[in-house]
Parts: structure tokens; sequence; C-alpha cells
């Protein structure tokens, strides 16, 4: 059975998608640290980051410096903050948290909520200016 990320990766589950290609998919954290933190995974589903094979490691994180792009376009931050943890998802995946403060990308605080509509017109907004 596949796992909840690749059932994203392939529309079983909804999302808001932010940028696909053949290899990766970017999608916003339904339970988000700060408005516009975006999730990047591998559609193969690996579940640590170091066994990715070298050449799609490197791409990852080249999709992954895309897509961080179009977020600090959109979303007002500092920067664009990175976390790989997975321990939560046995899927390989990139945090990409917009940055104001070093609290921004604090995972012991409480996950935050959005109505839909609003994650819904975000995606679509960074979607946009995501050049892949």
């Amino acid at each position: 059975m596949a796992g909840i990320f690749s059932r994203i990766a392939i529309g079983e589950i909804p999302s808001y998608k932010i940028a696909e290609d053949e290899r990766f998919f970017a999608f916003l954290d339904i339970n988000p640290l700060a408005w516009g933190h975006v999730l990047v995974i591998p559609k193969q589903e690996i579940d640590y980051l170091f066994d990715i094979e070298d050449e799609m490691y490197k791409d990852l994180w080249l999709f992954a410096s895309k897509v961080s792009k179009a977020i600090k376009h959109v979303v007002p931050c500092i920067k664009v903050g990175v976390a790989v943890i997975g321990l939560e998802v046995p899927h390989a995946h990139i945090h990409l948290v917009p940055l104001n403060t070093m609290d921004d990308i604090n995972f012991s605080r409480p996950k935050l909520t959005f109505p839909a509509d609003e994650m819904k017109a975000l995606a679509e907004e960074i979607a946009k200016v995501v050049v892949l």
C-alpha cells in the first residue's frame, strides 16, 4: 500500500499543489508552521533522504530551490528556511518554511490551520511563479 505522500502525489488524496514534474511534487503543508510552509517530495517512495540516488538527490534540491524562490516571491518573509526531519512520515521530504524569526521553524510549536479557500488561493499564487 502506498504511503500518504505517494497517495498525495498521484492525486488519490487531495492537496494544495505548488509544482510537479515527472519525479518531484511540492504541496502546501496542511498543518504548517508558518503561512506558506511547503513540502517537497520525490514521487518515488524512499523513506530516508540519504538513500536517494545521487543524481536524483541533486535534482530534488534543485527542484526545492525553484519552489523556495516562488515562495519568497509570494509570501512576505526574510528567507525561506529548510528542514529535513523524516521521522513523522516514512517518505523523504523537505520542509520549506517562510521565515521572519527563528521561531518560525520551531517544530515543537503548535501547528497552524487556515481556511481551505485561503490555502487554495496561496497554492495557486505560488504555483503561478514557480519556474521549473
